[in-house]
C-alpha cells in the first residue's frame, strides 16, 4: 500500500509540474541507439508468467477491405523527440531513427527466417565451410543499384574495406570484425587489402576466418550483411564519408525505394526503385516525417500517417479504440537497461579499459540499485502488459533466452542489506548514506529526454533510490536530448556514473558486439578475463553443438546478472499502428510484409 501511494503521489506531483511548464500529456521515446551488424544480436521475448511480453496481446497481421489504387504515397511518422542524424550508410549509422529510414532503401544482401537464421532467399546466398573456416557469398542474380549500375563482387568487398580502413570513424570495427584473417593488418596500415577476403568471380567472394561458430549463420563472426556501391564511394576518402553527399543526400542503394529529397533532421521523401531485384514497389512514394511523441496519437487519429515507428507504449490507450487504424504488435528485438560507468574506451587501441577505482566499481552497490528499482510498479501502472520486467540481457524472442533466470525483483529491504554490507551507511542521520570512508556520496544519472511520462518515471526511480538512502542526481541537472545523451555516454563523460538506455539488438543473439573487450558499444566499459572467456564460449567452434551453446549462453547470463554492470529493466512489445487504407500488413518476423508489396486502398490515409 505504501509503495502504491508513493508511486502515485510522486508521479502525480511531477506530472502537475510538467503540465504547467509544457502544457499537455504525452509519452516517451522508445528506442535507444541501435547496435547493428546484420549479424547483430538477436534477442527478444518469451518467458515465464509475467516475466515475458505476452505476444498475444495484439495481432501481428491485418487485412483491410477495398480495391487497391495504382501507386500512391505511403506516409510514415518517425516518432522522435530529436531530429534524425541522416547517416544513410550501414557502416556508419548508429541510432534507431536512421535505421528506420534506411530500412526503406536497404542494402541488405541476406534474408533471414523467423528464427533470424540466414536463408537463401536474399540477394546473396551464404555457403559456410566449417572445416576450412571460410564463407562464400554469392549474388543470386543480375542485380542493379538504384542508379542502374550492376551490382558486382567488388560491391560485396567494399564495405569490409570501409570498416577495416585505418581512417574508419564508425563503431563496427570490433572483435567480431577482427575475426577476419588480415583485418587487423589492413586496419593497422600494414597491408593494402584484407588478405582473408578474395574475389572468386564477378558475383562471388570468399572470406577466410580465424574461427567459425554458430554466430555466422546469424550474420556474426565478422560476416557483413550489406553491400556498398563502390562506383559511388571509392573516390571519397573513408575519413570523409560521414559528411559526404553520397551518405547524406544521394546514397545509391539496393532496396525497394531510393532517396529523393531530404529536409535535414525532419523528413525524407523516397521514390520507388525501378531496379529493385524483387520487383518495383506498388506504391510510388514514401514520405517519412519526424513527429514528437506527444503529437503522434492525434496525428494518427486525424489521418496524417499510414504507419508510425517507435510508437510510445504509454500512449497505447489513446489509439487502441480508433476506428481508422489497426494496432499490431510483436516482441521487440530490444531491451531497456541501467548501465554503470566502470572505465573508458581507448580510441587508439580500440579496446575497453576497466578502471578498478571507478566510483561504481562495487558490485553490492550496483546490485542494491537494481533491487531498489521498482520496475514492476512502472510496468503495471504505465505499460498495460506491453512492457515487463527484464530478467536477462537476452530478449525472449531468442531461443537462448532463459526464463528461469531470476534477475532483480523490486526488494528495497534487500537493497538496504547490500548497502550496509558494502559499507554505505547514513553517518549523519540525514537519511542519505555516506561512502565507505564516511564522506558525502552522490551518484550522477544520465537519462534521455522524452515525454512528461518518461520524466515522471525517472523521478520515481530517483525516489526509489532515495528510499534506500542513495542520493541520485541528474547529470546536467535535467534529462538529456537523445543525440546529446548518446554522445556523452559513448564519450565516457566524467559527469556520468550511471545511465538509463536501451539496445535494439538486431537478429544475432550473440552478445559479443555489445560486451566484448573491443566493442565500442560496451558502454559500461567493464571487461574481465572471465567475461571474455564466457563470450568466446558462446561463439566458439564447440558451440556448433546446440546444447553446449545453450549452456554457454546460460553461464554468460548468470555472470552478467551477478556482476550487475548492466541491469536489464524492461522487455518490450512493439506497438505498430496501421491506417486502414493499407490493404495488407504483417509484422510477424517469420512472415513480414515486404515493402514492394504494400498497397493502398485510398488516395489519403483514412481519418
Amino acid at each position: 500500500m505504501k509503495k502504491n501511494w508513493l508511486f502515485l503521489s510522486v508521479l502525480f506531483a511531477f506530472m502537475l509540474i510538467l503540465a504547467a511548464c509544457n502544457g499537455g500529456g504525452g509519452s516517451g521515446s522508445e528506442k535507444g541507439t541501435e547496435t547493428d551488424n546484420t549479424e547483430k544480436s538477436g534477442e527478444t521475448e518469451k518467458s515465464g508468467e509475467s516475466e515475458a511480453t505476452n505476444d498475444s496481446l495484439l495481432p501481428m497481421e491485418v487485412t483491410n477491405e477495398g480495391e487497391a489504387i495504382q501507386g500512391g504515397t505511403l506516409r510514415v511518422g518517425l516518432v522522435a523527440s530529436s531530429p534524425f542524424q541522416g547517416i544513410f550508410n550501414y557502416e556508419l549509422y548508429e541510432d534507431a531513427y536512421d535505421s528506420d529510414i534506411l530500412a526503406y532503401m536497404t542494402n541488405s544482401i541476406f534474408d533471414v527466417d523467423g528464427d533470424f537464421l540466414i536463408t537463401d532467399k536474399g540477394a546473396a546466398k551464404l555457403e559456410v565451410d566449417t572445416d576450412a573456416k571460410t564463407a562464400t557469398v554469392t549474388l543470386q542474380g543480375d542485380y542493379k543499384w538504384s542508379d542502374g549500375t550492376p551490382v558486382t563482387a567488388e560491391d560485396l568487398i567494399y564495405p569490409y574495406e570501409i570498416i577495416g580502413h585505418p581512417d574508419y570513424t564508425g563503431v563496427r570495427y570490433d572483435d567480431d570484425f577482427r575475426n577476419i584473417v588480415g583485418a587487423e593488418e589492413y586496419h593497422n596500415g600494414k597491408a593494402d587489402t584484407i588478405s582473408g577476403i578474395t574475389k572468386v568471380d564477378d558475383k562471388s567472394i570468399k572470406i577466410q576466418f580465424k574461427k567459425v561458430s554458430p554466430a555466422i549463420y546469424y550474420g556474426g563472426d565478422g560476416l557483413w550483411g550489406y553491400a556498398e556501391p563502390k562506383h559511388q564511394l571509392e573516390s571519397i576518402p573513408v575519413k570523409d564519408l560521414l559528411a559526404s553527399d553520397a551518405v547524406r543526400k544521394n546514397p545509391v542503394t539496393l532496396g525497394a525505394f531510393k532517396l529523393d529529397k531530404v529536409v535535414n533532421g525532419e523528413s525524407v521523401q523516397l521514390v520507388a526503385n525501378e531496379h529493385y531485384f524483387k520487383g518495383k514497389p506498388k506504391v510510388d512514394k514514401v514520405v517519412i516525417e519526424v513527429v514528437p511523441p506527444t503529437s503522434i496519437g492525434e496525428a494518427l487519429r486525424t489521418g496524417k500517417y499510414d504507419l508510425a515507428t517507435s510508437y510510445p507504449t504509454t500512449q497505447f490507450d489513446s489509439i487502441k479504440s480508433l476506428e481508422n487504424i489497426s494496432v499490431l504488435g510483436r516482441p521487440e528485438l530490444s531491451y531497456s537497461y541501467i548501465g554503470f560507468k566502470l572505465g573508458k574506451y581507448d580510441t587508439t587501441a580500440k579496446v575497453n579499459v576497466f578502471d578498478e577505482k571507478s566510483k561504481m566499481n562495487n558490485v553490492e552497490l550496483r546490485q542494491a540499485i537494481a533491487f531498489a528499482t521498482d520496475v514492476e510498479g512502472v510496468a503495471e501502472k504505465f505499460y498495460q502488459g506491453l512492457r515487463v520486467r527484464g530478467n536477462s540481457l537476452i530478449p525472449p524472442v531468442f531461443s537462448f533466452y532463459d526464463e528461469t533466470l531470476e534477475g532483480y525483483h523490486y526488494d528495497p529491504e534487500k537493497a538496504k542489506e547490500l548497502l550496509d554490507k558494502a559499507g554505505f551507511k547514513d553517518v549523519d542521520g540525514d537519511g542519505i548514506r555516506e561512502d565507505k570512508d564516511g564522506k558525502k556520496f552522490s551518484i550522477r544519472l544520465a537519462s534521455m529526454a522524452g515525454s512528461e511520462t518518461d520524466e515522471a518515471i525517472v523521478e520515481y526511480f530517483r525516489q526509489n533510490w532515495k528510499e534506500v538512502g542513495l542520493d541520485v542526481q541528474l547529470t546536467t541537472g535535467r534529462l538529456i536530448e537523445f543525440n546529446a545523451f548518446y554522445d556523452k555516454v559513448q564519450a565516457d563523460d566524467p559527469e556520468i556514473d550511471m545511465f538509463m538506455a536501451a539496445w535494439n539488438t538486431g537478429t544475432n543473439p550473440s552478445p559479443a558486439g555489445l560486451y566484448s573487450v573491443g566493442a565500442e558499444f560496451n558502454f559500461s566499459r567493464y571487461v574481465s578475463p572471465e567475461l571474455t572467456k564466457l563470450l568466446a564460449a558462446i561463439d566458439s567452434e564447440d558451440a556448433m553443438d546446440q546444447e553446449k551453446r545453450s549452456k554457454a549462453f546460460r553461464e554468460w547470463q548468470e555472470y552478467m546478472s551477478d556482476k550487475a554492470m548492466v541491469v536489464p529493466t524492461f522487455f518490450r512489445t512493439e506497438v505498430i499502428p496501421v491506417n486502414k487504407r493499407v490493404k495488407n500488413y504483417n509484422v510477424d518476423y517469420a512472415n513480414l510484409t515486404e515493402l514492394q508489396d504494400i498497397e493502398l486502398t485510398a488516395d489519403a490515409p483514412i481519418k
